[in-house]
């Protein structure tokens, strides 16, 4: 079950390393989830990492076994992931709470929290999924090289208590994981894609130094976005493309 054990842990660099240094060790089994009070070098994306003040956000790392998938199909877990944040979120913030490509949490056209799942393979096997989710939760005052950032206090005008609601996600994520067979791919993806910031929408997009606008038409079954573009379609892969925010 996901959330058995729950660990709460007060300071710690990450916990996803946290969670890589103890599955290293051998000490753990699926399921165990590790929330952090404070990160000193919380990780993100492409090598970023995630800021927030001590206890006042949702920073945890679930270790996954998905014994049913093969190595193929890592965006399969991606997107089930995703889709049990925004589960979780859109519970609390409303209708308005999509996923952007590739699986950070957003309501309206503002970044509410991320995911970074780091895989661990033994001989080729894919033997744990190391699933670090980051959601702000209480947090009012971000940093201003944040472009966009929204928290659930700002949606919802109220304070919450993040280990009471890191527990929902972890029954989001045990009902996501339930669902996750080869035979249900297409149909994960299916939800992912009606799910997603800009879906079917133009919007503009950063490609190196050019900026140009763009409508996602699909995302392919290895995780790669399609966009049709002066009336052709570029595939662009993770980290390849920036989507641009204009207020």
């Amino acid at each position: 079950m996901i959330g058995q054990p729950f660990i709460v842990l007060n300071t710690i660099d990450s916990t996803n390393n946290y969670a890589m240094a103890q599955v290293n060790e051998g000490h753990v089994t699926a399921g165990t989830t590790w929330f952090a009070m404070e990160q000193t070098a919380g990780k993100a994306q492409r090598g970023k990492q995630w800021h927030s003040p001590p206890g006042e956000n949702l920073m945890m790392t679930t270790l996954l076994e998905p014994k049913m998938l093969a190595l193929s199909h890592q965006f399969v877990l991606s997107a089930s992931i995703a889709l049990a944040a925004y589960d979780f979120f859109s519970a609390y913030a409303g209708d308005e709470t999509c996923i952007k490509w590739s699986n950070d949490l957003y309501w309206r056209d503002r970044k509410a929290g991320g995911i970074l799942i780091e895989n661990v393979l033994r001989g080729g096997s894919w033997q744990y999924a190391i699933v670090g989710i980051g959601i702000n939760i209480n947090q009012v005052q971000f940093p201003p090289y944040l472009p966009n950032p929204v928290s659930l206090r700002h949606i919802t005008g109220r304070e919450w208590d993040a280990i009471e609601l890191a527990h929902v996600l972890c029954s989001c994520i045990q009902q996501r994981m339930e669902l996750l067979f080869p035979a249900n791919a297409e149909t994960i993806l299916e939800e992912y894609k009606s799910r997603l910031f800009r879906w079917q929408r133009p919007g503009l997009y950063r490609q190196g130094d050019d900026y140009f606008e763009a409508t996602i038409r699909d995302v392919l079954p290895d995780g790669k976005l399609v966009l049709e573009k002066n009336g052709g379609n570029i595939t662009v892969g993770f980290g390849e493309v920036e989507f641009v925010i204009t207020r």
